[in-house]
């Protein structure tokens, strides 16, 4: 029972360096790819949050699962996600260039009750989803909407016609 491999559970099996570059490659590519797919992907999370949550469940349960991975493994994988993470969001807050593409602009769907069919494609949003997210916001009528946009985070924001 207390018999343990302390040098299995904490020295790491594969370089440090080598670890990090592949949660850098993994974590790039894979937010790369999730930006340049729907928005609604995430709902209401951010793409970045989603991103990370998946990929440090994935990296810490190879550590915790003890499938030839020491808890170094671990933890500098899940460390290497979380700088990157935070690397992003600094640079979305930083350069608006790039919070452009970190975080895409609202996108119309209705204008003066009339969807915009060419944007609800680009988001493979369609008649009934999208009067959906209409009767959640509390509106009946297609015609009482002034505008509706599809938000960066996936969420669809309602502005109804006044009067």
């Amino acid at each position: 029972m207390f018999d343990l491999d302390w040098h299995g559970i904490f020295a790491p099996s594969v370089p440090i360096l080598e670890i990090m570059l592949r949660g850098t490659v993994v974590y790039l590519v894979l937010f790369v790819v999730l930006r340049l797919t729907l928005k609604r992907v995430g709902g209401t999370i951010g793409l970045a949050d989603v991103l990370m949550i998946a990929l440090v469940a994935a990296a810490a349960q190879n550590a915790i699962a003890r499938e030839h991975h020491s808890i170094t493994d671990g933890v500098v994988l899940v460390t290497t996600i979380a700088i990157w993470s935070y690397v992003l969001d600094w640079m979305g807050h930083r350069y608006p260039w790039f919070q452009t593409f970190y975080s895409p602009p609202p996108l119309l769907l209705v204008k003066d009750g009339r969807m915009l069919y060419r944007n609800m494609r680009t988001e493979l949003i369609t008649e009934d989803e999208l009067m959906s997210y209409i009767r959640r916001a509390g509106v009946q009528d297609l015609a009482d909407v002034r505008e509706a946009y599809m938000e960066g985070d996936g969420s669809v924001t309602v502005i109804e016609r006044e009067g």
